[in-house]
């Protein structure tokens, strides 16, 4: 799926998620869970890598492997290594009330691998999700 990089998008991407998700009888809880984390990464994306720009694109192929799904999320923005994002102390967090920054935690507690590569401009974020067949 090809998605322009405005938070509009993101509606069109729950849509897309719901039904491919659906089609793979995935439970409730799993397929709400997926698309919490997927979403998070895309919208991550549009919002600090392209800030908004409609111009920009970012591409999400899923893979589904005997035991495993693999969401692919390819973009050409500035590049954001969520394997590298230090967790902040979530006490500081709400005594500072601050909104977001919470997420990238969300995605990790949710995937069971994720991978990053940089490589001539192209960012690809892997989220691996193994489910037992």
């Amino acid at each position: 799926m090809k998605i322009s990089c405005q938070t509009a998008a993101l509606s069109e991407l729950r849509v897309f998620l719901k039904k491919t998700l659906g089609e793979l009888h995935l439970s409730d809880v799993d397929q709400l869970q997926l698309i919490l984390a997927v979403e998070e990464v895309c919208a991550n994306l549009i919002i600090h890598s392209h800030k908004c720009n409609a111009l920009d694109f970012i591409q999400l192929d899923i893979k589904q492997n005997p035991g495993k799904l693999i969401f692919e999320i390819t973009d050409e923005g500035k590049a954001f290594n969520m394997l590298d994002y230090e967790v902040p102390d979530l006490n500081k967090v709400k005594g500072d009330k601050r909104k977001g920054g919470l997420g990238i935690i969300l995605v990790k507690k949710i995937m069971d691998e994720i991978e990053f590569d940089s490589t001539r401009g192209t960012n690809t974020c892997r989220l691996i999700k193994w489910f037992q067949s």
